[in-house]
């Protein structure tokens, strides 16, 4: 078996390292659902606050908040990347060394678990627990969301981990590396704590916001592929007429459209962060106000795009088996 193994392709490696670490960390949140990846990165979330508020001064001008922006940013991820890279040459078992870098690069699967929660609460009128049980993971003000308002955020939020926190990671795994998954991981928690529709970090947070959204440029086209592929029925060209403008954009606001459309609902629109309304772009402004039920359905849809992408994981590794073999 290990003979097999180390006659595969990198990339077919990289497969089956990703596919073992995604089945332990589901395995991790049933046995313990209470304890999330939320916790993980909280000291270096900690340590990124404390440091924008030495650097990021409000009697600096913008350009000055623009260049330590850059430079918090290089001096807080490039130091820690150097020093995993130099540890990886004492580990005697690669393999073991990736998955615990995979391990910690991946986000939370215990989404749908959140999900369910919330769509609970609201369905039983408990607007204030779903509101706490939704806060953690919104970057967004909570405490005048309505019950559309949480089922949009619910949603939005639900999108955006899955994609961000699980696809995109998986993908700088196989096709990059393990370091390149955790570098990626790290850049995301910089971006959530510097995040640049906080007044206070409008420019603070430009270069680490412009950072993630190209990096995130090309596993969000598969990423809508997938949503595509999962979605097929006799609106699919309708629907792809109305997104392929965003196609070029350099963000995110594609796959989100995408599956407002498909969903039938309102996403993006009005949000407040610290205290200040944002007029985000909205999409599908003729569909249905989000409700619990389409909680349920996001994360169902969700499932599907996880379980193809699975599926073709898996069959990438079956058929380069085979050839070896051969």
């Amino acid at each position: 078996m290990i003979d097999v193994y180390n006659a595969l392709p990198q990339i077919a490696q990289y497969i089956l390292v990703l596919l073992g670490v995604v089945f332990c960390k589901i395995s991790f949140n049933k046995i313990s659902p209470s304890l999330t990846q939320q916790s993980a990165f909280i000291f270096y979330r900690f340590y990124c606050q404390q440091l924008a508020e030495k650097v990021n001064k409000e009697k600096n001008s913008d350009s000055q908040r623009k260049i330590a922006g850059f430079i918090a940013s290089v001096i807080t991820i490039t130091p820690l990347m150097i020093i995993v890279w130099l540890f990886e040459e004492f580990i005697a078992v690669p393999i073991i060394w990736q998955a615990l870098l995979l391990f910690a690069a991946l986000g939370s699967f215990n989404l749908n678990n959140l999900g369910k929660a919330v769509a609970t609460q609201l369905n039983v009128q408990d607007k204030y627990q779903a509101k706490q049980t939704l806060s953690p993971w919104l970057s967004r003000d909570s405490d005048q969301l309505s019950p559309i308002g949480i089922s949009k955020a619910c949603i939005e939020m639900l999108i955006l981990r899955k994609f961000q926190q699980q696809f995109a990671i998986g993908f700088f795994f196989i096709f990059i590396g393990p370091l390149a998954a955790l570098s990626f991981r790290l850049l995301l928690e910089t971006h959530y704590s510097w995040n640049i529709k906080h007044h206070q970090f409008r420019f603070f947070g430009r270069f680490i916001n412009k950072t993630i959204n190209i990096l995130q440029w090309l596993p969000s086209r598969l990423f809508l592929l997938l949503l595509v592929l999962t979605s097929i029925n006799q609106n699919i060209l309708l629907f792809w007429r109305l997104v392929k403008k965003l196609f070029f954009t350099n963000n995110n606001s594609i796959f989100i459209a995408y599956c407002a459309y498909i969903l039938g609902i309102k996403l993006g629109g009005v949000a407040m962060y610290s205290k200040n309304k944002i007029r985000r772009v909205s999409f599908n402004d003729q569909g249905q106000q989000p409700q619990a039920k389409d909680i349920i359905a996001t994360m169902k849809q969700l499932n599907l795009v996880m379980t193809l992408a699975f599926g073709i994981l898996i069959s990438i590794v079956i058929v380069t088996a085979i050839l070896v073999k051969q």
